[in-house]
């Protein structure tokens, strides 16, 4: 397994077979993790897979390494790089960071003025966005879209970012500015 070839590469309509895996990868691993994180459906993975929205990992023999999507926000003045996952069995094989990569040159492309933003409770992340731009910054500074506030009701944490009025939570926020870079 672990010499077997993994490729990256942006998802394709026949990729919603894994909407399933995705979803329990992610859950999963929030638990075992003990973090929050924000609940994803079979079919809002399939919606990003299926508006190009998303990358997805595979090995050469077809199976589900990873995974990450985009969404926008505040008329596209934001875009969000949201869900990354790699399955246990590929972790700590660079998987991750070559996923990260993709998501962030798929947003730069399809949205290149808008500010690109992650938010994420996981050192690892934190890193992969700093080596590509992102700066850590408030809640103020990122989409203030009712809809990707709501977004995070189903996180353990939520009780949290409502305590604060959205100012800030347990996650940590991170942006790229275009204007800046």
């Amino acid at each position: 397994m672990e010499d077997e070839r993994i490729i990256v590469r942006p998802a394709i309509a026949s990729d919603v077979v894994f909407a399933d895996q995705i979803i329990h990868e992610m859950e999963s691993s929030a638990i075992a993790r003990g973090s929050g994180i924000s609940k994803r459906s079979a079919a809002s993975v399939i919606e990003k897979i299926d508006n190009g929205k998303a990358i997805v990992a595979i090995t050469e023999n077809g199976e589900w390494v990873g995974f990450s999507y985009i969404e926008t926000w505040d008329n596209e003045k934001f875009v969000s790089n949201s869900g990354l996952i790699v399955s246990p069995q590929h972790r700590n094989q660079g998987v991750a960071s070559q996923i990260k990569t993709q998501i962030f040159e798929l947003s730069r492309t399809r949205y290149p003025l808008a500010k690109v933003f992650s938010i994420t409770s996981g050192s690892a992340i934190m890193k992969m966005n700093t080596r590509l731009g992102f700066e850590p910054v408030t809640y103020a500074e990122i989409a203030q879209e009712s809809a990707f506030w709501d977004s995070c009701k189903s996180c353990v944490n939520y009780d949290v970012l409502q305590g604060k009025k959205r100012t800030n939570c347990l996650c940590t926020a991170m942006l790229f500015d275009p204007q800046l870079n």
